[in-house]
């Protein structure tokens, strides 16, 4: 693994901001509230169930966990999205944290869950050792992270315009490949490695239900971080270039009318400790 630094310090920078955590929430978290009830399901969580949501971001996650019956802590780094998880689930118990270095003892929990959280940790093997580390034996980790561009209309769309008119003198801090955690082949072996068994992983047909063709540019822009260290650094130019793209790539593949629905898929992976 690289050296993810300023990635990870972006990160934080970047969740911290309100502004970010009030349009991811009201905006881009449409499609990832889709898949709270398959993450819930996939947790075995039950009535009388002690869980750890990690990466809680707005609460959606640990809300479907408590409706099903658990006690839950959710845990973020974000201060401005654990503000707005409190305020949105004040049934659960919210704590600031490192998902990297979780503030709890071993065997403490009989599900954790990280609803696409996996992609903002600079080091996410840790992460992952740190769920293993505290689950019960038999406890569960489910996590959900976002498909890559060639199962994924919505980020083939977005980072497609980007890669086609963006301009060659914006780019990120080195950081996690986006999409690995969505893929077996990378997935799988990381999760064995931190002592964990029978992983499996299923789609959830998340999408996008948008008034305006633009919406998915302002989605990224607005609501998430790498996204926004791409494309609000943009030229002027630039920036009008890859949203017409965009506008142009959705009214061809979706039609003229609203509402547009664009797919946006996750796969849900879980294991057993």
């Amino acid at each position: 693994m690289g050296d993810f630094t300023k990635f990870g310090r972006a990160e934080l920078k970047g969740w911290s901001e309100p502004e970010t955590a009030k349009a991811y929430a009201e905006g881009f978290a449409s499609a990832a509230e889709q898949c709270v009830a398959d993450i819930v399901e996939v947790s075995h969580v039950a009535q009388g169930s002690v869980a750890l949501d990690v990466c809680c971001g707005q609460g959606s996650v640990a809300k479907g966990l408590s409706t099903a019956g658990a006690h839950v802590t959710g845990l973020d780094f974000s201060p401005a999205m654990l503000e707005i998880a409190c305020r949105e689930v004040p049934t659960v118990n919210f704590v600031e944290g490192d998902a990297s270095s979780l503030p709890f003892e071993d065997d403490s929990f009989d599900a954790v869950t990280m609803g696409f959280g996996i992609l903002h940790i600079p080091d996410a093997e840790a992460a992952i050792r740190e769920a293993k580390r505290v689950l019960r034996p038999g406890g569960r980790f489910v996590y959900s992270v976002w498909q890559a561009p060639d199962k994924s209309p919505a980020f083939r769309i977005v980072f497609g315009a980007i890669e086609k008119f963006g301009s060659k003198e914006v780019s990120l801090p080195p950081g996690p490949p986006l999409h690995a955690f969505a893929s077996p082949e990378y997935a799988y072996p990381v999760l064995e490695a931190a002592g964990f068994t029978e992983a499996r992983m299923r789609s959830s047909n998340s999408v996008w239900t948008v008034s305006s063709p633009r919406t998915p540019y302002d989605y990224f822009r607005e609501g998430t971080v790498r996204g926004a260290l791409l494309l609000r650094s943009q030229p002027a130019e630039n920036a009008s270039a890859i949203r017409d793209a965009i506008e142009k790539a959705v009214l061809e593949e979706f039609g003229s009318d609203a509402p547009w629905i664009i797919p946006i898929p996750a796969a849900i992976v879980s294991a057993t400790a």
